[in-house]
């Protein structure tokens, strides 16, 4: 076994290489050493195995043709080791149907074919770092939720006990309710927030979807429970799509026929991962259904599981139209047409009627104000485009507001004056 690590870096990542042939440990180890991670490289699975059992590590690249071992049952003993820690296999002849079976169980981050490329060998790292990083962030904010539950849990048991302090506990029940829907709310931000920073599209897209899935929930008179799991969905449905190269996720938003079989295979697993990281943000709700089911269709021609009609759950047949408006370009009018044409193929037809019934009230809920540049707020989403003086675009029409675009248009606005009139929906 050896360790390397770049000289003076701040606790870098630390990445596990496993491979029985020298060479490739060598190259793996220095490619991976000068983009700043500390590297430990095993040749042996047996030895690979006691290692991560004492060291903890970010990311395992994994061969798949050793002795002993291959790397798909290192893998699922990996997973049992250190559940969170992404992994990578590494192949030269693979069949396609054996890794999609590897990613559905989870063993399986992503695959890399040999020979690599160093470029997407990087990304690949660097991804399921970020996914590592993520899903620490998400455990901790689980470990917390969960405790606060307790804590709650052991005030309810209490108060049947101790009528006399009914109010006091009562007050402190409604403080720790109060810290539980903060806790969510975080980390409900921190999904938009990774989302934004992966695919701006994509977290713009989530926080339509929440919108229509707030006046969804209304429309149907959801319960309460069931009203915040929808809302939850709607904003993390896209989460999984943090381990694809955004090469791939923006040819399946721009044209996905021009999908590869393998590309097409790695974006319909976003669901099944989506689910996974929403159960550590949600981990007492069912966000993770309803999320893992949006890409199903009414006509069981969807995926990944190929459900059909009422084997749906309903709040995945409501999140399905909620996602299908929210992700449509061209407008109001290109979006409540998507979701009619797919109403009883793609979509079922109640959760469409209940749509249309909501689409009335998230146009009409939206008042269109001019007003000056400096009172413009986060949440207001814009009536009309805004331009520069020669006019080149700034920011589109419809594009909903947050601190980022504000703080743009006012550095702009500094060194080249927005003239024009800006008309927001509030």
């Amino acid at each position: 076994m050896a360790t390397e690590s770049p000289a003076g870096a701040a606790t870098p990542h630390r990445i596990l290489v496993v491979d029985d042939e020298e060479i490739v440990l060598v190259a793996l180890s220095e490619t991976l050493r000068r983009d700043r991670y500390e590297v430990v490289t095993v040749s042996n699975p047996l030895v690979a195995l006691e290692v991560l059992r004492k060291e903890t590590f970010s990311v395992i690249l994994i061969d798949h043709e050793m002795p002993l071992l291959t790397g798909l049952e290192l893998l699922a003993q990996a997973k049992e080791i250190q559940p969170d820690t992404p992994r990578i296999l590494i192949t030269a002849v693979l069949s396609l149907d054996t890794v999609i079976n590897a990613i559905n169980k989870g063993e399986v981050f992503r695959f890399i074919v040999k020979p690599w490329l160093r470029e997407e060998l990087l990304v690949t790292v660097k991804n399921a770092v970020q996914r590592y990083e993520l899903m620490r962030e998400h455990s901790q904010l689980q470990a917390r939720t969960l405790a606060l539950s307790e804590q709650a849990a052991q005030f309810q048991r209490s108060l049947a006990a101790q009528e006399g302090v009914v109010a006091g506990q009562n007050t402190r029940l409604t403080e720790l309710a109060r810290t539980l829907d903060q806790t969510r709310q975080r980390s409900l931000e921190l999904g938009l927030r990774a989302l934004r920073a992966f695919h701006p599209a994509l977290g713009d897209q989530a926080r339509r979807a929440v919108r229509i899935a707030k006046a969804l929930a209304e429309t149907v008179s959801l319960a309460p429970a069931d009203r915040l799991t929808l809302e939850t969905s709607a904003c993390l449905h896209d989460l999984g799509l943090l381990g694809v190269p955004r090469p791939f996720i923006k040819t399946w938003l721009e044209d996905p026929k021009a999908l590869t079989d393998a590309q097409r295979a790695l974006i319909e697993q976003h669901p099944i991962v989506g689910q996974e990281l929403a159960d550590l943000t949600d981990p007492l709700g069912g966000a993770g259904l309803a999320i893992r089911a949006h890409h199903e269709r009414f006509d069981g021609r969807g995926y990944p599981d190929g459900l059909a009609g009422h084997d749906i759950p309903w709040l995945g047949r409501l999140l399905a139209v909620a996602v299908c408006a929210a992700a449509t370009p061209g407008g109001d009018h290109a979006a409540l047409e998507a979701v009619r044409a797919g109403m009883g193929t793609a979509f079922d037809p109640k959760a469409v009627d209940a749509f249309l019934q909501a689409w009335t009230r998230v146009t009409s809920d939206r008042q269109e104000r001019v007003v000056p540049l400096g009172e413009l707020r986060p949440g207001m989403v814009l009536a009309k485009g805004i331009y520069t003086a020669n006019g080149l675009l700034l920011v589109p029409e419809g594009q909903e507001l947050n601190a980022a675009y504000i703080e743009t248009l006012l550095s702009h606005h500094r060194v080249h004056p927005i003239t024009q009139s800006l008309t927001v929906y509030c």
